[in-house]
């Protein structure tokens, strides 16, 4: 973005940086304020285990505060409408269902892929179809409210108003790389698996920028969590206990993922750049240089 005599404009990116930090200070300080209410509702045991109802609790809390905090700015301060803030009607397959499908066969294939390079593979475990089907879609539940607030949280308001200040191209690679630092203090976690991370990022920005908005990028990133999880991989280096299946991720761990999940792999470097290369065509022509 530059001004008319062609230098930077640089009042108009720093008003949007700054709006941008108080979404996400102020969306991370109101997480941590209605989790601290949770604690004293229910007491502090309530959020120091690893169950599924202290992950949905923190999804959900994650979730309130930055649908308020998009709101609190996007909408009362900066009174941009809802379709500027990318809450975009999809038709037909090209919102939340189509993002689902993408991602869950680009997830699909960098563990497949693993199978013959990598010698990854899977062992029966207990449990039946019916355990593995609940089990499924209870975990598919317990992932969407953290994976809508994170894209309110990267790419909704943030990503609206640095495109729009300093193009956006550039808005998608700063956000992409806070991104992937968000996730350095993970379980299993290397500079590879960040890189991945943040790469996971651009295909999630490049969503945004697809007819369906917010609907097509948390649909993106259910559906690639969600395949992952349903495939008994770690996601981003959590473990999801899926029954009937054992997943085992071969060696060596650069090119799988190893216990990272194919997020700290090679191969899902790959196909995150196939996703990148496929959506940034579809996105190209909305980009705001």
């Amino acid at each position: 973005m530059s001004e008319p005599g062609g230098g930077f404009a640089w009042r108009p990116a720093l008003v949007a940086t700054g709006w941008t930090i108080a979404h996400l200070a102020g969306g991370l300080l109101l997480t941590g304020l209605l989790l601290w209410l949770a604690a004293r509702m229910w007491g502090p045991a309530a959020l120091s285990s690893d169950s599924a109802g202290v992950l949905a609790l923190q999804g959900t809390a994650e979730l309130a505060a930055f649908v308020f905090m998009t709101w609190l700015i996007g909408r009362r301060v900066l009174k941009l409408s809802w379709a500027e803030l990318g809450w975009r009607r999809p038709r037909g397959l090209r919102g939340f269902g189509g993002g689902v499908g993408f991602a869950a066969l680009l997830a699909l294939g960098a563990l497949v892929l693993a199978v013959p390079l990598a010698h990854a593979h899977w062992l029966q475990d207990e449990g039946d179809g019916l355990q593995y089907a609940r089990t499924v879609l209870g975990t598919l539940a317990l992932l969407a409210p953290a994976a809508l607030a994170e894209e309110l949280m990267f790419r909704g308001l943030p990503q609206v108003l640095l495109g729009r200040a300093v193009g956006m191209g550039t808005a998608i690679v700063v956000l992409s790389a806070m991104f992937g630092v968000l996730h350095a203090l993970n379980p299993d976690v290397t500079a590879l698996a960040i890189g991945n991370i943040a790469l996971a990022g651009v295909l999630l920005s490049l969503a945004f920028l697809a007819p369906g908005g917010i609907w097509t990028a948390f649909g993106v990133h259910l559906g690639w969590n969600g395949m992952i999880a349903a495939l008994d991989a770690p996601v981003s280096g959590l473990p999801f206990r899926i029954p009937l299946i054992d997943y085992d991720p071969g060696s060596p761990a650069w090119l799988s993922g190893g216990g990272f999940g194919p997020e700290g792999g090679v191969l899902a470097t790959a196909v995150l750049l196939a996703g990148c290369y496929f959506l940034g065509r579809r996105a190209g022509k909305d980009w705001t240089a």
